[in-house]
């Protein structure tokens, strides 16, 4: 059986190689990062078997299936905690807790021997671990005794006044909020929400009009309100015409 190990912690390397070495397998390579990994297997006959560490020290382990077909076998070692662990069992992916333990090594191999034609499916596998950020669909305000529900798809902007930050919705409305502009921004779907300068966020379903201004700026005009003027900074003009392709 031939084994290639792709682990950055060196010591762990070599313990799982000892190991290995008990049971009369030989790794015939030590790579320990996501370019070594897609050279090696780009220019080197693959292995029967995988023994991958998922965080590198240069990325996702993942990175080298998206440049190279493998098609070894895998068992996957890692520290990721109880959340991750159930994506592997559901995806019926072996896979090894460091510090390895050698009768989970035992177990594992037995395992690979016995189902070698097992597919893994990476690229759910890698949605598991990674999921899509979830973004705010909503903001609850305190007005007077009362607490309003403000939809994101209902706000307007957001912006800064007075060391304060506000919402404004499509009914004209402001309302204070405990977040600063830079919580927001990372809060907020950025397919739809651009920070166009120091004081706006602005929400694109509510531009009404875009206009040049001086030294190669625009102004952005959004529906419902007219009291604000937003310009978007000259800094931030290239990276506003890219979020409105």
């Amino acid at each position: 059986m031939k084994v290639i190990v792709i682990e950055d912690e060196k010591p762990a390397a070599r313990r799982l190689q000892r190991l290995l070495e008990r049971f009369n397998i030989s790794v015939i390579g030590l790579l320990t990062s996501v370019e070594e990994g897609i050279n090696w297997f780009k220019h080197q006959p693959h292995p029967d078997l995988i023994f991958l560490d998922i965080q590198l020290s240069d990325g996702l382990s993942f990175e080298i299936f998206e440049q190279v077909k493998i098609s070894s076998a895998i068992i996957f070692t890692t520290a990721y905690d109880e959340y991750a662990l159930k994506a592997f069992k559901l995806n019926s992916v072996d896979y090894l807790l460091k510090p390895i333990d050698e009768e989970e090594l035992e177990f594992a191999l037995a395992k690979f021997k016995e189902n070698q034609n097992s597919q893994v499916n990476l690229n759910e596998l890698k949605a598991l671990l990674n999921p899509s950020p979830q973004y705010k669909k909503r903001f609850t305000l305190s007005v007077g005794q009362h607490l309003k529900i403000v939809d994101t798809k209902n706000i307007c902007c957001f912006y800064s006044e007075n060391k304060g930050t506000y919402l404004h919705t499509d009914e004209n409305r402001a309302y204070l909020l405990e977040y600063s502009l830079e919580k927001l921004a990372s809060v907020l779907d950025p397919d739809f929400f651009f920070r166009v300068n120091r004081k706006f966020i602005i929400n694109l379903h509510w531009i009404k009009d875009i206009v040049t201004y001086s030294n190669q700026r625009f102004e952005v005009k959004l529906k419902g309100i007219n009291s604000q003027k937003i310009i978007i900074s000259r800094e931030r003009v290239k990276d506003f015409k890219e979020w409105l392709k």
